[in-house]
Order: C-alpha cells, then structure tokens, then sequence
C-alpha cells in the first residue's frame, strides 16, 4: 500500500540529486510482482526522458525518483493508488497492480542551469587567456553525465581546432573555454539546451543529454596578433644590431605553445644559418630576428599565419602557435669588410707591413660568440707568413697590411673574405665571422712586386759568363743555383723572404730557360729591366 524504495547501488560521488522540476533521463524494467516484465527502456535502446514533479510521470515515479545521483540504481514497489490504480491501462497493466521498477538514472538537469566549469590544473604562469574571436587548439574527452565516451580528440591523435565565442562551436563549449590558460585542464558540464537539444547530434549523442568535456588547452592565439619577442639576455655591449639582408648564425629549440619540442638545432649540432628579411624563413622568424646582438638570447612566439598556417608541416599540426628559444652566434652583411681594431701601436711606428713583407706574429683566433679556436700562443711559435701571397684567407692577407712591428690588433673577418661557406670541417663552421686578436713581433721588407730576387749593388755587366762557371756557354740549374746562394751569403743580392730557396731558384731559372731544354743560353738570358711587358718572376 505504500511506495517502496531501495537504494540498490549509489555512486560514491554525488554531487547533485533529482529535485521536483529537474529533467531526467533514465533506464528502466518493469515487472509485476510475479516478475512477468511489462515494460523496458533497454527494449527500445533508448532512455525514458521527463522532468519529475510536473506530473508527467504516475505518482509512485515522480516521489521515487527525487533524491537520486546520476548513476544511482534503485528499486522501487509502486502500490496502485500511486501507479494505475483500479483502470490500469488496457492491454498492459491490470486493475490495480503492484508495479515494480528497477531504475538507473542516466542524466539529470534543470533548465535553469548554466555552464558548469571545474579547473583542476592550472600553469602558474598565465599570460594570456581565451577571449571571444581567439582561435584554440584542444584536446577533449567528451562524456555523458554517467560517464559513458561518445567523443574523444585523443583517440583520432588530433587537437580539435576552431574560433571561440563566434557560433562554431555548441553554445555551452563557446562559454566553457573563455578564460582558460594554455596548459590548463578543465571540465565542461553542459545542460542540453547548450548543447545539442532535444533531438541530440543524430549519431552519438541522444537528445536531452547533458555532456562533460575533460579539455586541455593546447595552443591559442588570434588571427590579429604579430609576433611577440620577449628578450632573455642581451649582452651589455652591442655595437650592431642585425638588419634586412644580414645572414645570421644562431641555435634554437623549437617548440609548441604547450611545450612540445618539434625541432632543435642543438640536436643537430649546427646552427642554422640563414639571411633575413628575404624570405628565406617564416614570415614571424623574419620578423623576429630583426635587430638581435651577437650572443643575444630571445623568445620569439609566431602565431600561425606567420609560421606554418592551417596546413602545418612535419611535426608541427597546422594552426600552431611556434615557439622559438633562439642564440645568435654570429651575424654579417654581404657587403662588410675587415674590421679593424688597433689596440696598441708603438710611438716609433716607421715601417708598415706591406704586399711581399715576410711577418711572424702571434694570434688569437675565435669566433664571434667567443668560442676559441686556434692560439699561435698555445703552440708555443709564431705564424710566418709572406703578406699578399695567399698563405691565409683574403682577409687576413688585408687585416695584416700596414702594421709595424709590436702593434697589436682584433681583425674581424667576414666568411666571403674567410673560409666560406664551407667553413673547414671540424675546425671553423660553415658561414662563420672570425675574429682574430694579433700582435706583430717581426717584419721582414719584402721585394718589388713581380721580383724573387734582387741585386744589393750594381749587377755584373758579364752576369751571364759568371754563372758559366765551366765557360761552355750553357748555365745548368745546379750552376744557377750555386751562384745565387753565393749572392745572397755574401751580401751582393737578396732573395724574397718567406720563401722557399729551392722552388724560388727553379722557379727563376725555369723563366730563364726559354726553351725548356734544361739550359740556358747566353741568348736567352735576360734581366728583369731588359724584358718587354712580360710577367715572369725572374732575375
């Protein structure tokens, strides 16, 4: 005669229950009392949804009900005057019968409810929250109130991605996601009315199904933002800052707003090397590294439309917001020269360094970020060189010109007027600005140019006879050479410094000898005054 209620499961959790005006979507069995079913939800495969405590529901069901959790089972005896009473329903339900229902509450809301939002992780730093017109990337579990999966970003491997608070997203998810942090998780509880209705999506989700999104922002940004720069070391000195057109060296980490590193120069052990504001790199990196120092270090964030756009590449999904952490190790233009940076110049500077001159010095050689390396220092001996030769890179053949002995200079040298592109492998990286720290500590004068050997005092008028040593009117490269080794002992001439004695005398004799019979005849020999407009190192 009177209802009957047991609770058969409840949930452990429970945060809401049935209240009178709440709608309700639930499973149930009904059978009479000898267990003969009369009626099943599970029958029809779908739930039986209503709002209690409006009478749409026979008594016994609608004072059932209130009180109960989502995912709460419940048996419950209906007496007739609660149920049918002495009609019943013809065909179904006999006169006054005792009901029995084994319900399962499904779903449970009101409609005065709103958007529910539970943050239970938070990034400390937040700098920047979703606004109305931001374009998100998330991922998202997405439940119904009873914890069965209909949806999940997860399992297809894919952010779901789209514009916030402009209608492209279910009312409730456009107002769940304002305020969030990249980084932050959430829940989204969603009344129906805010979300697909009464008719539901027409696949997974039925009508009048409240829905629980568990979100992770992973990236946001919006179609009118530029790049942002936020400046992590900049050396205390910075003679020059990059401009467009200027080739840079510098390291980076790549990663995505959340975190997620798609690409490093370090784990390849190379800089990237690259000109700027030409566009020979994404639109925001060009942008961004625009007016860096050497050594400077800088976080440039990209929004989408300056990086890799809604197509993505790689690794990197399309729409993402880029992250880069870059080190400038060295920049130059195409059109710079030698630097030159003259530390300490002796008052008695007479004698400067110039094309032929023979120079030993000492150096320091390092790159523009100060990276060392090489040191005559450390080796414990000079460098010797002929200036002018092509004994060292062009620019240093120019960063050594007029110095004196005991000066001490810092020659910045381009890579064009280096070692290239190409740089040398394993000592000097490809595109890379030298800097060398130098001091002279002597100096040979050098010849006239186009001369290996020069005479001290007037020249012999019978030179040829006495290098015929033998008087058989034919001068052998043994005899050549013994007689210019005597020249230079005794004081009478004097060799071009630097080089080597032997290839300097073969090299004159074989410009001697005309014909090149290995000999050299009264007719062909010539001073260096008696020859016409010819190029040849020689007497």
């Amino acid at each position: 005669t009177e209802l009957g209620v047991e609770r058969r499961f409840v949930p452990e959790s429970c945060p809401r229950a049935v209240r009178p005006g709440d709608f309700v979507r639930y499973h149930y069995l009904g059978a009479f009392p000898d267990g003969t079913r009369f009626d099943s939800s599970y029958d029809r495969g779908s739930t039986f949804n209503v709002f209690v405590g409006k009478g749409q529901l026979i008594a016994g069901m609608d004072q059932a009900l209130v009180g109960m959790c989502v995912n709460e089972r419940r048996f419950v005896k209906i007496p007739p005057k609660l149920a049918y009473g002495s009609e019943g329903v013809p065909g179904v339900i006999p006169p006054n019968a005792v009901l029995h229902f084994d319900v399962l509450l499904i779903d449970l809301w009101n409609s005065e409810d709103e958007v529910q939002v539970q943050t239970y992780f938070k990034p400390e730093k937040c700098p920047r929250t979703v606004q109305v017109s931001d374009f998100v990337r998330y991922h998202y579990n997405g439940t119904f109130l009873d914890g069965t999966l209909f949806d999940s970003s997860h399992n297809r491997m894919r952010t779901y991605d789209t514009y916030v608070g402009i209608g492209w997203l279910i009312p409730g998810m456009d107002q769940g996601l304002l305020g969030m942090c990249v980084g932050e998780k959430r829940i989204i509880t969603i009344p129906p009315f805010l979300a697909y209705g009464e008719d539901g999506d027409g696949k997974e989700i039925p009508g009048q199904a409240s829905l629980v999104f568990d979100v992770v922002l992973l990236d946001l940004h919006n179609p009118k933002d530029g790049i942002a720069i936020e400046n992590q070391l900049v050396p205390e000195s910075c003679e020059r800052r990059s401009q467009t057109g200027d080739f840079l060296r510098y390291h980076y980490n790549g990663t995505l707003l959340d975190g997620t590193l798609f690409d490093s120069s370090y784990s390849r052990n190379r800089t990237y090397d690259t000109y700027v504001g030409k566009g020979y790199v994404i639109a925001g990196m060009d942008e961004g590294l625009l007016g860096v120092c050497t050594g400077e270090k800088r976080r440039i964030i990209i929004p989408p439309h300056l990086g890799y756009g809604e197509e993505g590449r790689g690794k990197i999904p399309g729409s993402a917001v880029l992250v880069f952490d870059i080190h400038v190790v060295d920049f130059h233009n195409p059109s710079d020269s030698v630097s030159i940076t003259v530390h300490y110049k002796p008052s008695n500077c007479t004698v400067l360094s110039k094309k032929g001159d023979y120079l030993k010095y000492h150096y320091n050689a390092s790159l523009l970020d100060g990276t060392l390396l090489d040191s005559t220092h450390s080796l414990g001996k000079t460098y010797n060189i002929v200036l002018g030769s092509g004994q060292v890179v062009l620019g240093m053949d120019m960063g050594l010109q007029d110095m004196c002995v005991g000066e001490r200079r810092t020659v910045v040298i381009p890579p064009h007027l280096g070692y290239g592109e190409d740089g040398v492998e394993g000592e000097v990286p490809g595109s890379a600005v030298l800097v060398f720290d130098i001091e002279l500590l002597e100096l040979v004068s050098g010849l006239p140019e186009g001369y290996m050997f020069v005479w001290n005092g007037e020249v012999s008028p019978n030179l040829f006879e006495e290098i015929d040593q033998n008087h058989d009117g034919e001068v052998l490269l043994e005899e050549f050479s013994e007689y210019i080794q005597t020249q230079v002992d005794t004081g009478k001439g004097k060799l071009a410094p630097g080089f080597d004695f032997e290839k300097i005398v073969k090299n004159m004799f074989t410009n001697q000898d005309r014909d090149g019979n290995g000999k050299v005849t009264a007719e062909e020999f010539k001073l260096k005054d008696q020859e016409a407009r010819e190029e040849h190192d020689e007497l």
